[in-house]
């Protein structure tokens, strides 16, 4: 027997979570079992945990957490032995397939990864899938020829998972990065991981009125999207990119398309979920190598899993700063 959050819908289609004592014999179909050591928080887990599941849940009972991070227990698969460590983003787990809000998962060997050398499951998990789409996003910059000379990257919603690590990233390697944050009180927060300077959302968080503005940023990561991204578009220097990993901000683009023909601006989309595995593996191996442990650390709030469900209305509200591990067998 272990512990899990279990997700049950009630007789009025709305669902609450408790923390149940459940057997193997209730794991999905899988070819790994893992002994889950720790979880993490993101917005699509926010979604799970509210009571209709945000579109993402499928069936009920179930076991939210779009990451996770182990030890291997049980192998069907030569790919993984017991006593393997490996970390689990994407993949539809903790949506459609059981996750890691529990103390074992179940799942199919292709999801996984071996976990890094150099990195211990907790911070895989501080890293987990917000930290992964912002390595992600910065290897997609540097594909598309973003070098620190080039001048200032921008990062919207800087002080939130994606943008957090983001920012300790960039930073680490050199660019001068300005942070956008609706939340000034998070403007040391943000210089501590390395912002150079701080931009108020209100500066740039406004409708488009000049397709073309002045050139500012040589490269952004924005999670933001909507009526941000649509102005700063304007404002990308000639070559520039934006690669686009979230929409905190909304999923229209009220944008033109002049910064594209007459700058050559680049929108690179960055999805984390379904990313094959040697792009993941080559990820996970830049992340532990580009983002120092120190800065990663200042990010993290712990939890456990009777946490999570308060933090998953606190992530869908804005009111989550940095990364949450979360200790599924505390």
């Amino acid at each position: 027997m272990f512990k899990a959050l279990i997700l049950e819908q009630g007789d009025d289609g709305m669902a609450t979570a408790a923390i149940r004592e459940i057997g193997e014999d209730s794991l999905p179909e899988g070819d790994v079992t893992v002994a889950v050591e720790y979880s993490t928080v993101n917005y699509k887990d926010g979604l799970c945990l509210s009571p209709r599941g945000g579109g993402l849940v499928r069936t009920y009972p179930h076991v939210g957490g779009v990451d996770f991070a182990g030890t291997v227990e049980a192998s069907d698969d030569p790919r993984y032995s017991p006593g393997d460590k490996v970390v689990l983003t994407g993949w539809r787990v903790g949506e459609v397939h059981w996750g890691g809000y529990a103390q074992k998962a179940r799942v199919k060997a292709d999801w996984l990864v071996p976990l890094p050398e150099a990195l211990t499951s907790r911070q895989a998990m501080a890293i987990g899938t917000a930290g992964l789409t912002a390595m992600l996003a910065v290897m997609a910059l540097e594909d598309h020829g973003l070098t620190p000379d080039k001048g200032e990257v921008l990062v919207t919603g800087a002080a939130g998972g994606v943008g957090s690590v983001a920012t300790a990233i960039l930073a680490g390697r050199g660019y001068e990065v300005a942070g956008v944050t609706g939340r000034p009180e998070q403007a040391k927060y943000l210089k501590s991981l390395g912002a150079a300077r701080i931009v108020p959302r209100g500066e740039i968080n406004e409708v488009v009125k000049r397709p073309l503005e002045k050139e500012i940023w040589a490269g952004c990561v924005d999670a933001v999207g909507g009526a941000m991204l649509a102005r700063l578009l304007g404002q990308m220097k000639y070559g520039g990119s934006v690669a686009a990993v979230g929409l905190a901000g909304g999923a229209d683009l009220p944008a033109s398309v002049i910064p594209f023909l007459l700058r050559g601006v680049n929108l690179l989309g960055i999805d984390s979920v379904m990313q094959p595995f040697e792009n993941r593996l080559r990820a996970w191996e830049r992340v532990a190598k580009d983002l120092a442990m120190d800065k990663l650390e200042e990010m993290v709030t712990p939890a456990v899993l009777a946490d999570l469900p308060g933090l998953g209305a606190d992530i869908l509200k804005g009111q989550v700063k940095g990364r949450i591990v979360v200790d599924v067998n505390a």
